[in-house]
């Protein structure tokens, strides 16, 4: 039987990130095949032991470390430096996320990395950037969603800011990370070279409000909140939960014209641009609202999908996790896990037909040590061992103070 073959079968990630934007950048590249080895301190990385749990595993750890290798090393001491140091040398992208300045201060900034592997590509993931105005402060997804106006073009006139309920700059950042990552190493196969990529959290939150910015800074008038479009654009009540619909555009007002039984508004002036459609918006809403009074969330959605008008069920987390779509498409995967026994986990978002992802296991904390170092840099049984009694590398960890 052949070999599977990963589309980054032979590309090797040193994983010195923390939290979400960094570590997902880099689990991006583990589905693609990559080799990541992931560097945490001694006892694991903090976000190991942050909640919500399932069987004493932490479901936030998981989504951004399965399918990587772990090695735990004290970075303080000069050992484990000299360690990393040999892994950079036989390494293709080191991935960090670090305050701006800290890595270097570590004595692993771009200009040694660069010396140690003249085509090694380092991915630098922060808050505010490695340079602006901002390169100093510290900052999490909300940053990103709050400086950009995310929150202010969110919701209804006269509602207090809304930051979203997952953190969509963190998952947006760490794509922006891995698609750099992708380029650069395209772009090495061209000039031999390795680079540096700067992408950050404040940044990302920007090129979601492009278009509100774009306008405002061509006409300086601030855009309102709330349904501003052309209806039916937005969630609608029915029996029992909220249904999407979203059908604003010039070619599709016929269709609503007939989900809504009202051909007649075909010739309405009222509604026969998409301006005139957004004046009157509440006799379209009004109609819709009518319509879906008796009707369940089922119903509503088949009735207008009918027309060819796009709706979609508004789901809560329980409905949206027992959802057949993504464990059909492998969007979710259940994966063995030395905690939980078995636990959900993000998988396949790309679907290759001929060179396909993996998804991987939850890595111990430093399970992979002794491959690591005697497998990749050649150490001897007895210099592990030191490196164990010196506390360079973790030494087998016990899970049973894990909260959960």
């Amino acid at each position: 039987m052949a070999e599977v073959q990963h589309p980054l079968r032979d590309i090797r990630v040193l994983d010195l990130g923390r939290h979400q934007a960094g570590p997902r950048c880099a689990q991006v590249l583990a589905r693609m095949g990559a080799e990541v080895i992931k560097v945490e301190r001694l006892g694991g990385e903090e976000t190991r032991y942050h909640g919500p749990w399932v069987r004493k595993q932490s479901a936030y750890w998981v989504q951004y470390n399965t399918g990587k290798k772990s090695l735990s090393i004290d970075m303080r001491k000069d050992e484990a430096k000299e360690i990393l140091k040999g892994l950079v040398k036989v390494s293709d992208v080191l991935v960090q996320n670090f305050r701006p300045g800290t890595i270097e201060n570590m004595g692993f900034g771009y200009d040694v990395l660069k010396e140690l592997n003249p085509r090694m590509i380092m991915v630098n993931v922060s808050a505010f950037g490695q340079f602006g105005p901002y390169r100093e402060n510290i900052g999490y997804d909300p940053i990103g969603q709050t400086m950009s106006g995310i929150t202010m073009v969110t919701g209804e006139e006269g509602d207090p800011p809304i930051l979203t309920g997952v953190p969509i700059i963190d998952r947006m950042t760490a794509l922006h990370a891995a698609i750099g990552t992708l380029t650069a190493l395209h772009e090495r196969e061209l000039s031999g070279e390795g680079q540096s990529i700067d992408v950050c959290l404040a940044d990302t939150g920007y090129g979601m409000t492009e278009i509100p910015i774009t306008a405002y800074h061509g006409t300086k008038n601030a855009p309102k909140r709330g349904r501003t479009g052309a209806p039916p654009g937005g969630t609608y009540p029915c029996k029992g939960g909220h249904v999407l619909l979203s059908a604003g555009d010039q070619h599709h007002w016929h269709r609503v014209c007939n989900a809504l039984s009202k051909p007649d508004w075909l010739e309405d002036p009222r509604f026969t641009t998409r301006d005139a459609r957004a004046t009157n918006r509440d006799a379209v809403n009004d109609a819709i609202n009518a319509l879906l009074a008796d009707m369940t969330m089922e119903e509503a959605i088949d009735h207008f999908r009918r027309y060819d008008i796009v709706a979609a069920p508004v789901n809560d987390i329980p409905h949206a996790a027992e959802d057949p779509h993504p464990w059909e498409r492998r969007t979710m995967v259940e994966v063995d896990d030395f905690l939980a026994g078995t636990i959900a986990v993000s998988g396949d978002y790309w679907h290759f037909s001929r060179t396909p992802v993996v998804v991987g296991t939850t890595p111990k904390v430093g399970e992979h040590n002794n491959e690591v170092l005697s497998g990749i840099l050649g150490y001897s049984e007895e210099e592990i061992a030191k490196f164990v009694d010196d506390r360079v590398i973790s030494e087998e960890h016990h899970y049973d103070e894990v909260p959960g």
